[in-house]
């Protein structure tokens, strides 16, 4: 079966390995000057930023990363035998401005480091011998964005082998339609005819359950001009179909075959589903008719020290963290994620906010010399938008349009932000604007026209509906106020009201058949309330699901440290309280910490940490979702029961230290129902490894988890010790990563140190069947750990 991260035609194959990686700070150096004999042996996915020095002269906005200039070369053998088929590179993504060579003929340019992108090498190659493959990624302006955004050819790249006459690139779009008991498959293939002869084709669609089985199918016959393309389309029905939802992710697989006089010229695979998306401006959204509310979280791409570089697995181990705690949406702020990002939403059961920009025209301020220090400057992408827009948009869509997870495409996100870059005369405030005093320095009338925001929109939005009609498109609004002034929220399906509640209800009754949801939020309940008591918004989305690098604060800080799981994918507290808030299971947490004198306010950031003096006095806060809680110390009371503040979503007790192990109930009904505990802990005593599988697959990413405990097994929270991890055997040690925001120093080599008393590993298995790896974490005055690790 072809992937569905796959080009989408062909026979396409991986080519991962055997890369050579240099970076050439000579921004003269040339293709014609390569000599790769020294240059760094690597396998892609491949980020060069992550792995080099932070630096506080860096800027802040990149993590304190650098970018540069990177060139790649392989050495491809196309042999004697594909003659007479067409040959093709399939890129995932490289980040950025890349320039693709083949035997030092320049074949393209894509200067949008988060599109796909396909070239047909057929005239540039050499059959039956070696052909050399070079890619420029040209990242040196590094500041080009308010987030990490890694550099280098960072997703998969494919080599493809198909028939002159084949499917088009993404050329099989599906979309379902569920009326009652019936669910109608709607599709269109795509094909081209590259010979120069007109051609008569059979295509075979069939629709195959879950468990293979073909369940409907449908042939029709299409004749091909010469040098052309053109399009089938048809439809496939069924009764009683099982329907994808959040709970019961049901997938079936669309096959596409393409006869030529009866022989099998190409074929696709790709995974859909039936599911039906209802937006209404009173009532939400519906998923399969059922109302509901959209527990949503933003997401960068990167994964700590993995960098852009972040593989399926991880992707399936970190959105399954987050569906537990209750989310049930992810916004992919602000541009395409990988396409193995959406199979995992697709398989487990996410829906998907698949969004393009952070900027149309003109740039956003970045800080370039740390944080906060001299003059913002304007590294972007806003020099290749008249040029790109649509055709990466296009691209965006055609791609992802059969991702069942995906329910709306948003072409933006706070590019109205008020004064950077637009600007508009409601912004000097008034009686009649809404505004009490001038925003953000008032009007000027020297920046870009806020006008101009409903012809690009409009602009945009047309290119969407072009490729794909069955989802709505939106945007986030960071300048709602200023956009209502014009064409921008009319253009959209659904409008995206960043950190903007207090306006939620004055615009539903100004703009009655506008369908509103918060796009971008804060963690605090009152934004959760904002959800809860106005029907007529759908959903939240929450900055952020995961801490991510970049957009960082002052040295020293790798990132932004607002997410419910830290970098190492450890859940936060503020993560257990948003998990009180959105999960439908009985929950509870607690929390500790020393109030200061007279502080009324409850933190949702305790951590579980049970280490004070005697009689010190400790704030123990318990974030559920039961109707009742009471706390216990060794199975002693000492905090009554209280029933749960729906004000704060919270309930707390201050009582005096007392070593032991400390329990909080939840109740319902006056039956226990959850608990919850943590203990106090001695000095660390050993190094343990939590739940590890020991059999794995080559090129498979293993994440092994760290514990430092005491000498009664107890997790030690607050110890930081320095953990060396040593491997003997076919493997390779991608970085140990710990969450911890403000160590900047070196996370790829195998020295750490742990925090709070965690730290992770990733390790890939380079080895064939039946070899062991073995692998040993040693840490001063702690004992030690080992493990192996058998590949299958």
């Amino acid at each position: 079966m072809q992937a569905q991260s796959s080009i989408g035609f062909g026979n396409a194959k991986l080519i991962n390995d055997n890369w050579k990686f240099k970076l050439e700070e000579n921004e003269n150096f040339t293709v014609s000057s390569i000599n790769d004999t020294d240059w760094k042996s690597i396998s892609l996915p491949h980020d060069w930023s992550v792995k080099e020095q932070l630096s506080p002269s860096l800027a802040s906005c990149t993590g304190y990363l650098p970018g540069g200039i990177g060139w790649y070369t392989k050495q491809l053998l196309v042999p004697d035998t594909k003659k007479g088929e067409k040959v093709y590179l399939y890129f995932e993504g490289v980040y950025n401005r890349s320039e693709v060579f083949v035997n030092g003929t320049s074949i393209g340019k894509r200067p949008n480091g988060y599109i796909s992108f396909a070239y047909d090498i057929t005239p540039y190659v050499n059959f039956g011998t070696q052909n050399k493959i070079t890619v420029k990624v040209d990242h040196s302006k590094y500041a080009d964005s308010r987030w990490y955004t890694g550099s280098g050819i960072y997703r998969d790249v494919y080599l493809v082998y198909a028939n002159p006459i084949h499917i088009q690139q993404w050329g099989v779009y599906s979309y379902p339609v569920v009326k009652g008991n019936k669910a109608t498959l709607h599709y269109e293939v795509a094909l081209e005819n590259e010979t120069d002869n007109a051609k008569t084709l059979t295509v075979v669609n069939q629709l195959l359950n879950s468990s293979g089985t073909v369940v409907k199918s449908e042939k029709k016959n299409i004749k091909l001009g010469a040098k052309t393309t053109d399009k089938i389309s048809g439809k496939l029905s069924i009764k009683n179909p099982a329907l994808w939802d959040l709970e019961t992710p049901n997938l079936y697989t669309l096959k596409t075959i393409v006869y030529q006089n009866k022989s099998i010229i190409d074929s696709n695979e790709l995974t859909t589903g039936f599911r039906t998306f209802t937006f209404d401006a009173n009532k939400g959204f519906a998923l399969n008719g059922t109302w509901m509310k959209m527990k949503g979280v933003c997401l960068h791409h990167d994964a700590g020290v993995l960098g852009a570089a972040v593989p399926k697995s991880v992707w399936k181990s970190r959105l399954t963290t987050l569906k537990s705690m209750g989310v049930n949406a992810i916004r992919t702020s602000h541009n395409p994620q990988s396409p193995a990002f959406y199979e995992v939403c697709d398989e487990i059961g996410l829906l998907v906010l698949n969004e393009a920009y952070d900027e149309w025209r003109f740039p956003k301020r970045k800080w370039i010399k740390g944080w906060n220090v001299g003059t913002p400057e304007f590294q972007g992408s806003y020099d290749i938008f008249a040029d790109w827009s649509e055709k990466d948009l296009e691209d965006m869509v055609r791609r992802d349009r059969n991702h069942v997870s995906v329910f709306a495409w948003s072409i933006g996100n706070e590019v109205d932000y008020p004064n950077d870059p637009y600007s508009h005369p409601v912004l000097d405030g008034g009686k009649d604007t809404g505004f009490g005093q001038p925003a953000y320095g008032g009007y000027k009338p020297d920046a870009p026209n806020a006008m101009e925001l409903g012809d690009i929109a409009q602009r945009l939005v047309k290119v969407v509906k072009k490729y794909d009609t069955s989802r709505p498109v939106t945007a986030g609004l960071a300048g709602v106020a200023m956009s209502n002034k014009t064409a921008y929220p009319g253009a959209l399906d659904i409008v995206g009201y960043n950190y903007t509640e207090s306006k939620y209800q004055t615009d539903h009754e100004k703009y009655p058949e506008r369908v509103i949801y918060g796009s971008e939020n804060g963690q605090g309940i009152e934004a959760w309330k904002a959800v809860t008591e106005n029907d007529h918004i759908f959903g939240q989305f929450l900055w952020t699901g995961f801490d991510y690098l970049g957009e960082s604060g002052s040295w020293p800080s790798r990132g932004f440290y607002t997410g419910l799981v830290d970098l190492a994918g450890n859940k936060k507290p503020r993560g257990y309280f948003r998990e009180a808030l959105w999960s439908t299971k009985p929950t509870i947490y607690a929390g500790t910490y020393i109030p200061h004198k007279n502080q009324r306010w409850v933190s949702m950031d305790a951590w579980p940490l049970w280490n004070y003096k005697e009689n010190d006095t400790v704030r123990v806060v318990s974030y559920t979702n039961t109707e009742k809680a009471r706390l216990e110390l060794d199975g002693k009371l000492i905090g009554e029961t209280k029933a749960y503040d729906t004000k704060t979503g919270m309930v707390y007790w201050d009582v005096p230290f007392q070593p032991g192990k400390l329990q909080v109930i939840g109740m319902n009904n006056d039956k226990d129902v959850c608990t919850y505990s943590i203990s106090t802990s001695e000095r660390p005593n050993a190094l343990v490894i939590e739940d590890l599988e020991n059999i794995h697959t080559k090129g498979d990413i293993v994440q092994v988890r760290i514990q430092i405990v005491d000498k009664n097994g107890l997790p030690v929270h607050i110890a930081d010790d320095k953990i060396t991890c040593t491997i003997e055997g076919p493997a390779e040690l991608l970085g140990l990563e710990a969450g911890n925001n403000s160590d900047m120093t070196d996370y790829t080599d195998n020295v750490q140190r742990a925090f709070k008393g965690k730290l992770l590993a990733y390790i890939k298995l380079t080895g064939e069947s039946n070899e062991n790896v073995n692998i040993s974490f040693t840490s001063p005055w702690l004992q030690n750990v080992t493990t192996t690790l058998k590949i299958k």
